[in-house]
C-alpha cells in the first residue's frame, strides 16, 4: 500500500560517556535496553557471569558504554549491582586504566586477524587477574573477525578459565560463526520509542524541540546518533544542501544534477545518513498530500514547498522515489559505482 512506509521510521538504543573519574555512570544512565540491564544486573547480582557475551546493536549505539559499565560492575571493589565510580578499581576503569580491563585492539582498520586474538586474548587469558577478582576483554567491532581469528577464539570459549568474562560487541551479529554465537550469552539492543530519545536530547542536552524532532527522525531510535547529530555542524550544512537539492530538481540541468553528486562525496557524512534526509522530506510530502496534517511532519518550517511538491506528485511518483532511495542504499552497500548510484536516483526524483 502506497502509504504503508509512513510509519516505518522509529528509533533505537543506549547513549553515555565514561569520562574522567567525574562521571558516575550506573546502568540507569543508559536510555532504554530495560531487558538487557535487567539481565546484566541479575547476572552480577546472583553471581551467575556467564565466561561470554555477544552485544548486538547499530553502530554507534552505546554497546561500548554499556561494556564498560559491565566490566566495571564486575570489578567493583565494594561489591555491588553498579559500579560505584569512587573505588580505586572504578577510578581505573574511567581512565581506561584498570589492568584487568582489556581492550582488544586490531591494526588493520577492516580486520581483526588470528594474532589479534591469540596475543591479545589466547597467550593473555591464561594469566590469572592481577588486582581484580575477574579479567574482562572487550572486543568492539567484533564482526570484523576474520574466520580463523573466530577459530582461534572459539578454543579459549571452549575452556576458559573461571575467571575470564570476554565482551564481544558487534554490530551484525550473524558475521559471526556459529559455533561462536552458541556459546556466548547474546544480548540484542532494542530499539528506544521516539519519545524517550526525544526527552534525552530536550532534557539532558537542551535540544530545542524543532531540533530534537529532525535528530529522531534521522536516528531511528539510535540514542547515541540522535546525540551526534544534535550536535553535528556538519549535519545541519548537509540537511539544508539536501533540502535545497529536492527543493528546486525539477528546474535542474543534468550538468547541475552531476556537480550535486559530486558536492554529496564532500561532505563528512555518512550517505545513509544524506539518504535519510531525503526520505524524511519524502515521507513529509506523503503524509501532507495524504492527511493535510502539519503537526506530524518534521520539516514543519518547509510547509510551503513541501505543499507545492505534494500538489504536482502522485502518490506513485512519491512511492515511486521512496522505492528509489531504498534501492540506492542496497547498491552502495552492494559497492556499486557510487556517481551512477546518485545520478540514477536524482533522475528518477526529478522525474517524479
Amino acid at each position: 500500500m502506497v502509504y504503508c512506509w509512513i510509519f516505518l521510521l522509529s528509533c533505537s538504543m543506549a547513549v553515555g560517556d565514561l569520562r574522567g573519574d567525574k562521571c558516575m555512570a550506573k546502568f540507569s544512565d543508559i536510555v532504554g535496553q530495560e531487558e538487557l540491564k535487567q539481565h546484566i544486573r541479575s547476572a552480577i547480582e546472583t553471581d551467575k557471569v556467564s565466561h561470554a557475551y555477544i552485544i548486538n546493536g547499530e553502530r554507534n549505539a552505546g554497546k561500548e558504554f554499556i561494556a564498560r559499565l559491565f566490566a566495571m560492575a564486575l570489578q567493583c571493589e565494594k561489591g555491588g549491582v553498579e559500579p560505584c565510580g569512587e573505588c580505586h578499581s572504578c577510578k581505573q576503569a574511567l581512565s581506561r586504566n584498570q589492568p584487568d580491563i582489556i581492550y582488544v585492539s586490531h591494526e588493520k582498520p577492516n580486520t581483526i586477524g588470528v594474532e589479534d586474538i591469540r596475543e591479545q586474548i589466547n597467550n593473555d587469558i591464561g594469566i590469572k587477574p592481577y588486582s581484580s577478582p575477574r579479567k574482562v576483554y572487550i572486543m568492539n567491532e567484533g564482526e570484523k573477525m576474520t574466520p580463523q581469528a573466530q577459530n582461534a577464539l572459539l578454543k579459549t570459549l571452549e575452556e576458559p578459565p573461571a575467571y575470564a568474562v570476554i565482551l564481544i560487541l558487534t554490530s551484525n551479529v550473524e558475521e559471526l560463526l556459529p559455533t561462536i554465537i552458541s556459546r556466548c550469552v547474546v544480548l540484542n539492543m532494542k530499539p528506544v520509542s521516539d519519545a524517550l530519545v526525544k526527552k534525552y536530547l530536550m532534557e539532558e542536552l537542551a535540544v530545542p524541540d524543532y531540533k530534537a524532532n529532525i535528530c529522531v527522525a534521522f536516528a531511528r531510535g539510535n540514542v547515541g546518533k540522535a546525540k551526534h547529530l544534535a550536535g553535528s555542524e556538519e549535519f545541519e550544512k548537509v540537511k539544508e544542501e539536501a533540502i535545497s537539492l529536492v527543493k528546486y530538481i525539477n528546474d535542474m540541468e543534468i550538468n547541475e544534477i552531476v556537480k550535486a553528486i559530486k558536492k554529496i562525496t564532500e561532505y563528512n557524512l555518512d550517505i545513509n545518513d544524506y539518504l535519510d534526509i531525503l526520505t524524511v522530506w519524502y515521507r513529509d510530502v506523503l503524509l501532507y498530500k495524504a492527511t493535510k496534517d502539519m503537526n506530524s511532519m518534521i520539516f514543519r518550517n518547509e510547509i510551503q514547498q513541501i505543499r507545492k511538491v505534494a500538489d504536482r506528485s502522485t502518490y506513485e511518483g512519491i512511492e515511486t522515489i521512496v522505492n528509489a532511495l531504498q534501492q540506492a542504499k542496497r547498491r552502495l552497500e552492494a559497492n556499486v559505482n557510487f556517481d551512477l548510484t546518485m545520478e540514477l536516483l536524482l533522475l528518477t526524483i526529478k522525474e517524479n
